[in-house]
């Protein structure tokens, strides 16, 4: 962990490029077949993740959107004064701006995102546009245990911003897990800023995953274009397609990979044989209702919930309501 530079503190708790071999070949090796939805997030994913955010289809990003410039005096009055504000996944920080720039005298901004470069240079901007806000950018998966430096000022509060529904990518039980770590990391008197998706017609989440121009389908493929990269795979990309479908029972949509052909593929000396029509799932994306998600939010309370007039999309603040588990001076950490 180092600092990078006097102005973006960078604390480097990334994963080698071994891993993505090793999180390839656990998921290949299953059946049926996956790989982990944090392999979409290198540079280029991640910039067709912002392209996705602006589609048509897309509803979240613009619904969320909306809620935070509709109704951020009463997110603000929620969240308190002088936090330390954590975001995971920092994307491109659009939705931060929205409440940076009404935060009152917020101690400092802690975006964490697992793509190295893409959030160096997102948290450059911030800081551009920001000078006096301490900016403390660390490179770790969230999914997985990981710390947050304390600020030079005190603050009132530790906050967690997870907007734009990625808590659906989780399952029930990855997802108690998830937000118990989470409740650890912000402490008594922290909170959690997250977007959560609500359950709508089949036809308008399908499409949100499956858009006309194909961006979509880009993003999904570069997941195999960063395996021959990073992993030294051998994917045919152009041999496998984009498939998305609503899965009814689970309540999720699902994307998949599907092999275009009968083929082998070689990952880190091992071989994966597929068969023509074989799926892999790179995604899933799970559909709450409000009371299921207030069912498996652990270790926290549901104190406020927004949302828009066609009830497509929540926003919810949630307060610790216990001791966390694991506090330590310097760097508060989450548990396993």
């Amino acid at each position: 962990m180092s600092a990078v530079s006097s102005a973006v503190e960078m604390f480097d708790l990334d994963t080698a490029a071994a891993d993505l071999a090793l999180a390839a070949i656990a998921g290949l090796g299953s059946a049926p077949k996956t790989l982990p939805c944090k392999l979409f997030y290198d540079k280029r994913g991640s910039e067709l993740f912002d392209r996705i955010c602006t589609l048509p289809e897309y509803y979240p990003t613009r619904t969320e959107v909306g809620i935070l410039r509709d109704r951020i005096d009463s997110i603000v009055e929620a969240v308190g004064p002088k936090v330390q504000l954590v975001e995971l996944g920092s994307g491109s920080s659009i939705k931060t701006r929205i409440l940076l720039d009404a935060l009152l005298d917020p101690v400092a901004y802690a975006p964490v995102d697992i793509s190295r470069e893409h959030l160096w240079e997102s948290a450059e901007r911030i800081h551009r546009d920001y000078p006096s806000l301490q900016v403390q950018a660390v490179c770790a998966d969230y999914t997985e245990p990981f710390g947050i430096p304390d600020p030079r000022r005190t603050p009132a509060r530790r906050v967690a911003f997870f907007p734009g529904s990625t808590i659906g990518n989780f399952d029930e039980d990855e997802a108690r897990r998830f937000l118990r770590r989470i409740a650890d990391i912000v402490g008594v008197g922290g909170g959690l800023l997250i977007g959560v998706d609500l359950r709508k017609s089949e036809e308008v989440m399908v499409a949100a995953y499956d858009d006309a121009q194909g961006v979509t389908a880009e993003f999904n493929l570069n997941v195999l274009h960063r395996l021959n990269r990073e992993a030294g795979a051998d994917f045919a990309v152009d041999q496998f397609e984009h498939r998305s479908i609503w899965n009814r029972e689970l309540g999720r949509i699902e994307m998949h990979l599907v092999s275009r052909v009968e083929q082998s593929v070689e990952i880190a000396g091992q071989r994966f044989d597929f068969a023509a029509g074989e799926a892999v799932q790179t995604e899933s994306a799970y559909k709450y209702g409000l009371e299921q998600f207030a069912a498996i939010a652990d270790g926290f309370r549901v104190e406020r919930v927004w949302h828009d007039s066609e009830w497509r999309f929540s926003v919810q603040y949630l307060v610790v309501e216990d001791e966390p588990a694991d506090q330590r001076p310097g760097m508060s950490a989450a548990s396993g």
